[in-house]
């Protein structure tokens, strides 16, 4: 029989584990672990064939020690009040790793989409939009959603859409949620920010000699051999960038099953057959796996779980075979999973660090959206004009004359999205070095997990110090 794990109490373990490290009141760290506010939201819907069904949803503000505070609304038929609590401690704790100035906040609505009409999602989005409007519960300097499971742009746009219209005149509305398309008000690079991120953690871990040694790695992320469990949007993208860094896709599954081929998988002919068949099972030149957990137990150099939550429990965390675990989901590993992989010399890139792309390009479209100009706007122009003075000196001084490509590639502007991808990897970058420094702070009692949450929890307790707010 399987054990259910209570995604909340498992992201608390984590966090008493930290807090032993950390010199605060223990009540200020009571404090600091619980949600703030918790809104259970339930409204009826009338279907497309008359009839009325309840909807059942939640939004969580976890911390208010920044604001506003942050966090995706995900529509699945799982959704409950402890995940959706979980889900927003946990950002809480990734905004803090990263340095996104927001509180953390998580959304759900109890609904599996695929079983509802466009029109049907419109009602519930705006209505449930409505709903946290009335309560305070929605604004660009009080809560901000995001997509997150079964949502994206086109529900962003209906949730910026009601919102503006309930605040008419409003200046800086349209920051009112991220995620939004690009012509409604959104950044370039937002869709793909989470797997992105994710790949740009991975490769900051993986250059770093003194870490890979011990795992009989070498550097860098070309010729790796990767599994991705989850082909939603965060594991694609994960998936995608990682061939194009040059790793190999040796498995992959999903809901209804799994694939895996030694040699490698073309993603993109994958994606296509999926998009036919409506599953990854029977694609050619792939050999199905028993289920789609078995994934998770294939030979590989690096696993990346990016669908839900306490995949990886003791029950099958003496099977993997992975050598470093890159977390693209949100708590993917359970707490006792986690301790028994750290044993085993396992290296885990927690969530709350390697998941944080999409709510720091979340804060950049946030910023955008305060700003009213997109980024690369105002010095586009002027940068090109200097690089092109630049390879005119460089011709003079050579004699060389470049060609009219060479020197539109030497010339060209940065573009909103060269700034965002800039901006995300500097982000990804430095905290991963920041996490680096404070385990060998805590002279390594700690694996990344832990110190990542250490560092989380030291800025969240300052924030409230620093507010006056004691207990």
């Amino acid at each position: 029989m399987s054990t259910e794990y209570k995604f909340f109490d498992e992201v608390n373990k984590s966090f008493d584990r930290a807090a032993a490290f950390v010199d605060a009141d223990p009540t200020l760290l009571g404090q600091v672990k619980r949600c703030n506010s918790v809104y259970y939201i339930s409204f009826p819907l009338r279907r497309d064939d008359g009839s009325i069904e309840v909807i059942e949803s939640w939004r969580v503000e976890h911390s208010h020690h920044r604001q506003p505070t942050k966090g995706g609304i995900r529509y699945a038929k799982s959704v409950n009040g402890d995940e959706v609590m979980a889900l927003a401690a946990l950002m809480t704790y990734k905004c803090a790793v990263v340095n996104v100035p927001f509180g953390g906040a998580k959304g759900g609505v109890r609904i599996d989409p695929r079983r509802y009409s466009e029109g049907e999602l419109e009602r519930i989005t705006r209505r449930f939009t409505f709903e946290l409007w009335k309560k305070h519960f929605i604004g660009p300097a009080i809560d901000v959603p995001a997509p997150d499971m079964g949502t994206g742009p086109r529900e962003m746009a209906w949730v910026a859409d009601t919102y503006q219209s309930l605040n008419a005149g409003e200046l800086n509305a349209a920051a009112c949620v991220t995620g939004k398309p690009v012509t409604q008000g959104g950044v370039a690079g937002r869709t793909e920010a989470t797997g992105r991120g994710v790949v740009y953690g991975l490769a900051e871990a993986c250059s770093i000699a003194e870490d890979m040694k011990p795992l009989k790695l070498s550097t860098g992320l070309d010729g790796k051999r990767f599994v991705v469990q989850g082909l939603g949007n965060v594991g694609y993208h994960a998936a995608k960038y990682m061939i194009e860094m040059g790793a190999v896709l040796v498995g992959v599954s999903e809901f209804k099953g799994g694939i895996a081929n030694p040699d490698g998988i073309d993603l993109e002919r994958l994606m296509a057959y999926r998009e036919e068949q409506g599953t990854v099972v029977g694609f050619p030149g792939a050999a199905p796996l028993p289920s789609s957990l078995a994934a998770l137990e294939l030979e590989c150099d690096i696993l990346i779980p990016a669908a839900l939550e306490n995949q990886i429990t003791p029950e099958n965390a003496p099977r993997i075979k992975a050598k470093l675990i890159g977390e693209g989901a949100n708590g993917p590993t359970t707490d006792e999973a986690d301790q028994m992989l750290q044993r085993r010399g396992v290296l885990t890139i927690p969530d709350i660090y390697l998941n944080s792309g999409g709510v720091t390009v979340s804060y950049f479209e946030w910023l955008k959206n305060l700003q009213h100009v997109s980024f690369g706007r105002m010095e586009k122009r002027f940068d090109q004009g200097a690089y092109r003075r630049l390879v005119k000196a460089m011709e003079s001084a050579t004699g060389k004359q470049f060609s009219l490509q060479e020197e539109s590639i030497l010339t060209r502007g940065a573009e909103e999205l060269d700034l965002v991808n800039s901006g995300l990897e500097e982000t990804m970058a430095f905290a991963y070095q920041q996490i680096r420094n404070k385990r060998a702070a805590l002279e390594d009692k700690v694996d990344l997990r832990t110190a990542a949450m250490v560092l989380a929890i030291n800025k969240v307790v300052v924030s409230y110090e620093e507010l006056g707010i004691f207990p």
